[in-house]
Parts: structure tokens; sequence; C-alpha cells
């Protein structure tokens, strides 16, 4: 045995350490795998390829990505169809999707990592950081018919925003008149050339859909959540994202606008029609190609104005289920994740057998729900027809884009959640 002029209990210490850091280096965090090495049929994965196909071909879909993760390693990473069908360019798996409402998850990390560096408190009312909205307002309809305003009965707090309980809609409920009038409404910012911070001030003086604390209003409530981010951190929600997420997590992908050297991968949108699909308008409002690529570029949407990929979108989801690290990276620590991963409705009527966290759907139970999966399962989706969700039970991330608006009724999310679950072999 060579000795390298070492005494024995040294070089077998030294020898001992470099074995075991060679035996217990972890693996490239979402490498790909052979299914088979984490308990995945490759076989029956070949059932989703297929599924999805058939969608295409009968054109329902012009494209998607789909990917599976498990355990830390991906095992599938599919894509199907067109990225635009007019030009016969087809999808590729690094293709670039809006994922709208997708965007509330980084939001809603983001809101967390401030409570972690102790600049706010997710119990903190929503005042202490945008002012105007210390006395809101709640519009109640009348049984005469219209509506009457009144003060709201409580004030609105940050975990109000994370959970949907503020009562603030898309500006589409009972006093949707005033919220035209202002020219808010609907989830799309894109086109706007006022900053997000500024629109959100105008929403304060408008009426509320419901009092604070009482229902699930789903609506601006991670937009409002961007401008708090701004505000606290002094930066940009973009700059701020970008710190704090997206380059630790190795998301270059992941922007509000798309440069330039990326807009070839920046996947098309159709519309369902009785006819079949129909290219979306250019730019359209909302269910248009939207204003990421010519634009004003000033508004930020932290409710729905990202986009990504499902590469990206998947380190994101894996940190998660890691307990808030990736690569040695760390976002978030395990008990914020805990926190945003359990419900938070207290009994508020939400969907059957699911609750919601502090960004995220949350299943308590899986026989109400009536689909496969586990308890404990979060995710959400967003309105071009994506879905994503994390089973940490299984050790599983699925994301799935696509851009369809609107889908008019399509179940290949429902497919989709069988044909991963069916491919499970421990």
């Amino acid at each position: 045995m060579l000795n390298f002029g070492l005494p024995r209990p040294l070089l077998t210490l030294c020898l001992a350490a470099a074995l075991s850091a060679y035996d217990l280096a972890p693996a490239q965090v979402l490498a790909p795998a052979v299914p088979e090495s984490e308990a995945v049929s490759s076989e029956r994965l070949g059932r989703l390829t297929s599924t999805l196909r058939e969608y295409v071909d009968d054109r329902q879909l012009a494209g998607a990505v789909a990917l599976i993760a498990r355990r830390g390693r991906v095992v599938y990473h599919e894509a199907v169809g067109m990225r635009d069908i007019e030009s016969g360019d087809a999808m590729r798996k690094d293709a670039i999707f809006r994922i709208a409402s997708q965007t509330k998850a980084l939001v809603s990390v983001a809101v967390m990592v401030l409570q972690e560096q102790g600049k706010l408190l997710i119990s903190d009312d929503l005042s202490k950081y945008l002012p105007e909205f210390e006395a809101t307002t709640v519009a109640v309809k009348q049984d005469g018919g219209g509506y009457e305003v009144e003060p709201s009965r409580r004030p609105i707090r940050l975990r109000d925003l994370l959970t949907h309980t503020a009562g603030i809609d898309y500006g589409i409920g009972i006093a949707e008149d005033r919220w035209a009038k202002a020219e808010i409404q609907g989830w799309y910012f894109a086109h706007r050339d006022e900053t997000v911070r500024d629109t959100v001030a105008r929403m304060a003086s408008l009426p509320f859909a419901a009092h604070p604390g009482e229902r699930f209003v789903y609506g601006y409530n991670t937009d409002i959540l961007g401008a708090v981010i701004e505000r606290v951190s002094g930066q940009s929600l973009d700059a701020f994202l970008r710190e704090a997420i997206l380059d630790p997590l190795g998301m270059q992908d992941t922007h509000f606008y798309l440069p330039p050297n990326k807009v070839g991968r920046l996947a098309t949108v159709y519309s369902a029609t009785d006819s079949g699909l129909k290219r979306a308008p250019e730019p359209g409002l909302g269910i248009g190609q939207g204003h990421y690529v010519k634009g004003p570029r000033v508004s930020l949407s932290g409710g729905a104005g990202l986009l990504s990929t499902a590469e990206d979108y998947a380190r994101f989801l894996q940190m998660l289920l890691n307990g808030g690290s990736l690569d040695g990276r760390r976002v978030l620590s395990r008990k914020s994740v805990e926190l945003m991963t359990v419900d938070h409705l207290n009994g508020i009527p939400f969907r059957a057998g699911q609750g919601f966290g502090l960004g995220f759907s949350v299943v308590t139970d899986l026989g109400a729900r009536g689909q496969p999966g586990s308890e404990g399962e979060f995710g959400w989706g967003g309105a071009y027809h994506s879905t994503y969700w994390v089973d940490p039970r299984e050790g599983l991330v699925v994301v799935y884009l696509t851009q369809l608006i609107p889908a008019n009724g399509l179940d290949e999310h429902s497919k989709l959640r069988a044909l991963v679950y069916q491919a499970l072999t421990d």
C-alpha cells in the first residue's frame, strides 16, 4: 500500500474521506435518468406520448411540452406537435411559454423570502406597505337590484392575498361597472404603459367583491403582492425575482418580456373553436399572442406575467419539493415551504377535496378530489391551459405547458394525471 510519506492513521483518514465524498456525492438534480431507475415504466410513459399526439393529430392541440421528474431525476421530457403551425416549426423541449398564473407561485415564494429576511410578516396589514389600502370597501348586492358600497369589516392582510381570501376579484364582479371605468379588468397586464404599482394604487379606491377573510375570491391578489415586494425590497419585481429565485435556481429562460434572441422559441397561441384550432390574434389582450415581444415592457404582473420553459419551471418546483433548496442553493427554509403547502382556508369553501395554501391549491382528501394523486400534493395552472403539480409523497414534479386559450373543456389535463400515475411501478 502506498503511503505518500503520510503516517498510516492519517493516510487511512484521508482515503476514507475521499471515498466517502465520492460515494456520497449527490447526483445532478434534474439530470435525465432511465425511468426504471426511479420506478417508472418507460413502456407505460409511452402511453402519455401517444395520447398527447392524438390530441395534436385531432387538431385539438397545436403542441405541448411535458416534463416529469421523480426523486430529483427527469424521467420524461417530451415535446409533441408544432410550436407554430403556419410556419411548420415543430415544438421543441426548450420552447418558451406564457405561463400566466403560474407566475403566482414564484411571487408567493418571493414574499416568503422577504419574511425570512425580516423585511415583513405575512400577518401584516397590507396598508403597512401600501397605505392607500388602509380603508377599503366592498360592493354588496341588493335584493331589489344594484349594489351598495360598505366599509370592509377588517383590514386586508398579506396572508389574505397569498390565500386569495382578500375579497379581490379580476374586476368582473358586482361592481364591474366601476372597475371597467377605471380600465382595470382581467388578468392581462402586458399592454399597460404604467407600472403595476400605479395600477394597484388605483385598485385601492374601487369596491371589492367580498370582505377580507370570508370567501375565496380569485383575482388581483398576487399582482398586489408584486407591488408590496417592490415597496419592501426597493427593487423592481423582475430584479428581485432574478436575485432571490431565478438566478439561484438557474432559471435563465424565465422572463416578463422576451429577449430578442429568444423570440424564435416562443410558442404560438391558438384558440379552440367549433371548427378546430384558430391562431389567436396579434397581439390581442389576454386571448391573443400578447405584448411579450413588442409592447411597452413596463408592467410587471406578479399574478400572470411571466414566460418560462418546462425545465426552468421544474427546477423551481423541485426546489420546493426539496424543502427550499436546489443544487446546494437555498431559496427558502424547510419550515417556510411546509407553511406554504398546507391548507390555510380554515373552512372557507373551495374545491372538493382541496384547500389552498400560500400560493398553491393543496389536496386534502384524495377521495373527495376523485383523481389520481396524493394528499399533500400542491399545484396550480395558467390561463393558456398549462398546469403543474408536486406530489411529495411520490417524489413527483409534473409540468405541462401548452398555449391554448380558450380551451373549451379539453380533457387532456385529466388524462395527463392518470397517465403519469399509471406509469409508477413501486
